[in-house]
């Protein structure tokens, strides 16, 4: 019983980046960059499997509220500046623990930004939290598996000790989710699983290198998505538009 109320996507995920350190450091200079582009493109192809999967929930009857969700969130994503909060995150962190122990402090703060400062930790966590489905978490432990092994051979053994803050952050979105589990009715999770497999097909097109999908700018659409669902049917005007979806 116990073991249902950890979260073990987030735990696996600290298994994997562990791992791959430490074969990082083992196999520095053999783990070449042609085997590190075709393995992230097979984990792109699979990831976009995840995604179409995760979309094929999405409610009868609901494309409108997708695409709205997904329009409007994204804008409400540019207008505040999301992509570029994170970058200045990631850039106050840096300067603020990087100069103690540049090579240390850096694979630590670049490994746990690259891990999880994204879309696909977020809504893999939700994922956990509500439904229990650990498949998006899963292709992003693989995925940051094979990172840590890259990472490792520039940056050292701090690329191994970004577990720690990885399993704070994540562990907690997905305890979190499962605290507010009651909010989200079944069809509420199909809600969240259609326009999360949006974003997830946007970051495998971004693996592939087919475009540059701006994936953080659209994740006000997750929540954006929720609370259309549940007020739309107050809105005359989207009551009409809905009923002829």
């Amino acid at each position: 019983m116990m073991v249902k109320k950890l979260p073990l996507g987030t735990i696996f995920n600290v298994f994997t980046v562990l791992t791959g350190s430490i074969i990082g450091m083992l196999l520095q200079h053999i783990f070449t960059e042609e085997i590190q582009k075709i393995v992230f493109q097979a984990v792109g192809l699979g990831t976009i499997l995840i995604g179409i999967k995760m979309m094929w929930r999405l409610p009868e009857g609901k494309t409108l509220l997708f695409l709205f969700a997904l329009i409007f969130g994204g804008i409400l994503g540019v207008v505040s500046g999301l992509g570029t909060f994170f970058e200045n995150i990631s850039e106050w962190l840096k300067a603020g623990i990087g100069n103690q122990d540049s090579t240390f402090s850096e694979g630590l703060i670049t490994a746990f930004l690259l891990f999880c400062v994204g879309s696909m930790t977020i809504v893999g966590s939700l994922e956990e939290g509500i439904s229990g489905n650990r498949d998006l978490l899963v292709i992003k432990s693989i995925l940051d598996g094979f990172a840590a092994i890259a990472l490792t051979g520039t940056y050292g053994i701090g690329v191994a000790f970004s577990v720690i803050p990885l399993f704070i952050f994540q562990g907690s979105l997905t305890l979190l989710a499962k605290k507010g589990k009651s909010f989200f009715d079944p069809e509420t999770v199909d809600i969240v699983s259609g326009i999360g497999g949006a974003l997830i097909i946007g970051i495998s097109i971004n693996l592939l290198n087919i475009g540059d999908v701006a994936v953080e700018n659209l994740l006000p659409s997750l929540v954006l998505g929720v609370l259309l669902f549940k007020y739309m049917p107050d809105i005359p005007l989207l009551e009409k538009l809905k009923k002829k979806d």
